[in-house]
């Protein structure tokens, strides 16, 4: 490349770099980024508690059950064999079975999962009832499908905001200067 060919568009570069430069900030810095931002580091710790939660305190007890063993994690399902494998007692651990080259279903780390999911959405809708307790605001909002565009709206809505059809009943009027000339 010739020194001089990039000299020439230098400016045109440092215009473009500046453009993208304040779009960014623009956009990191705008409300919305923040917000999610300053929401995701409590969610990730949040989340973290409640997979000790139940991986520590909820499925132990569960895990006295006669036909439940202890180590949810640690369940799994050869699907192909690998060259290695022991004829009389198969795979002892799931890392066992991986070093042998053996194709397995791992089904207790979803067990884990599914677990973990449902403890999470459990745990949120208590923190909601709890702050609808105190504080006696609506955080869990009810809706309804609008009878006209199906899609879903406040079940409180005298108007759709989709369609902006009226759903207590009244017709829409029409104010515009043609109506009055068509009658």
């Amino acid at each position: 490349m010739n020194h001089e060919n990039f000299l020439d568009h230098a400016p045109s570069i440092i215009y473009r770099a500046k453009s993208v430069w304040t779009d960014f900030t623009d956009f990191v810095a705008s409300e919305n980024v923040l917000q999610v931002a300053v929401g995701l580091i409590p969610a990730n710790g949040f989340t973290k508690v409640v997979q000790f939660l139940v991986s520590d305190i909820l499925l132990p007890p569960i895990a006295l059950l006669p036909f439940i063993d202890w180590n949810f994690k640690e369940k799994f399902v050869v699907l192909r064999k690998g060259p290695h494998v022991d004829p009389e007692h198969g795979y002892n651990t799931l890392e066992q079975a991986a070093a042998d080259g053996a194709v397995i279903l791992a089904y207790g780390e979803f067990i884990m999962n599914v677990a973990n999911f449902f403890a999470l959405g459990i745990f949120l809708y208590l923190i909601a009832k709890f702050y609808v307790l105190f504080t006696h605001k609506t955080v869990i909002k009810h809706t309804v499908k609008c009878v006209y565009c199906q899609k879903y709206i406040s079940q409180k809505a005298r108007r759709c905001f989709n369609c902006t059809s009226w759903l207590d009943g009244r017709k829409e009027r029409d104010t515009t200067v043609l109506s009055q000339f068509t009658e």
